[in-house]
């Protein structure tokens, strides 16, 4: 029987007897993992493994290390990172180069604890009134820009063996409202949308997993995008996503009604997996139940997606770390 169409987290840093049967009977397709799960490198790589051995297959399992402000993954275990955008800024027409560098070098991280997918990268546009939440995570100020730079950190992420989810569709850039707080709400007409906000996207629909966005886009759609028929199926067509396409955390509060409600919703809408974060246990039941398990559309998007994990090659870290330093002229988290 194919798993549950959700990615669920858990509670803290070990995987109690409870929460483990509890995840055998769910049979989520994957974990993410938060900073309440992160002590250091030896307890992650176990609780990874035990979060694998409690469905019994090796189930993905993502984190948001996106670097910056958004970051799982911190000192004095794991690099420190200069927030997208100013990366971006200082790299200029190194942009890709450095970003390539920058999360080749996440990758390493992350597969040293089993972790093989990454909530990165994000292909929103930074504009003059995007939410200082999202701005600096941005990879770029035009279409061009994030696509080059979007398009170099999935291949550096591929290369380390870690799958990226490219974020978030159809477009966050214009948001000027945080949507774990409340529902953005973007007016731009759709021509304007489709030929800038979309570009990055359709720039990278080859990609094999992306994440949807809570925002509302009042010329395209009534509800929000996760939601929308009509978007999801501007995402599969119009901006040619063809991969595995999952929620962004059905619990923000951008989103409104029941976390059953919302779960249901997202899925009639086209989104094949639902993301819950928190690691609550009456929270993930809800979502669990209302899931159901993989259509056979969305199992086969999510084998996949699967299949383009590869074993990375050996890297000499130092060596990049350095390279990156220069392109940067300074070290990456200065």
């Amino acid at each position: 029987m194919p798993a549950s169409a959700a990615i669920l987290g858990c509670e803290g840093l070990w995987l109690g007897a409870e929460e483990a049967a509890f995840f055998r009977d769910a049979d989520p397709w994957g974990f993410i993992l938060f900073g309440r799960n992160v002590a250091d490198p030896w307890q992650l790589a176990r609780l990874v493994a035990d979060l694998r051995e409690s469905v019994g297959r090796e189930a993905p399992v993502l984190i948001d290390q996106e670097g910056g402000r958004v970051a799982r993954l911190g000192a004095p275990h794991w690099r420190a990172w200069l927030d997208p955008l100013a990366q971006a800024a200082r790299a200029g027409a190194a942009g890709p180069r450095s970003f390539w560098l920058r999360y080749r070098l996440i990758a390493a991280e992350l597969a040293a604890l089993g972790i093989d997918a990454n909530c990165a990268p994000s292909a929103d546009i930074a504009g003059p009134r995007t939410h200082p939440f999202l701005r600096p995570r941005c990879l770029g100020q035009s279409a061009a820009e994030v696509a080059a730079n979007a398009r170099a950190a999935a291949k550096g992420l591929l290369a380390g063996g870690v799958l990226p989810v490219l974020k978030h569709l159809p477009g966050h850039g214009r948001a000027e409202v945080d949507s774990h707080l409340a529902l953005p709400v973007v007016a731009e007409d759709a021509a304007t949308l489709g030929a800038e906000d979309f570009a990055p996207f359709r720039a990278l629909a080859d990609l094999p997993m992306a994440m949807t966005a809570h925002v509302r886009y009042p010329a395209l759609a009534d509800a929000p995008a996760t939601l929308s028929a009509p978007i999801i199926g501007l995402i599969r067509e119009a901006i040619g996503f063809r991969g595995l396409l999952m929620t962004d955390d059905i619990s923000m509060q951008a989103l409104s009604g029941g976390l059953s409600g919302r779960s249901a919703a997202a899925l009639a809408a086209g989104c094949d997996v639902v993301l819950h974060c928190n690691g609550k246990r009456a929270e993930m039941e809800a979502v669990v139940t209302a899931a159901g398990a993989l259509c056979p559309a969305a199992e086969a998007r999510a084998a996949a997606a699967l299949a383009c994990r590869r074993r990375p090659e050996p890297i000499d870290s130092r060596a990049l770390a350095a390279e990156l330093g220069a392109v940067l002229q300074g070290p990456p988290d200065a």
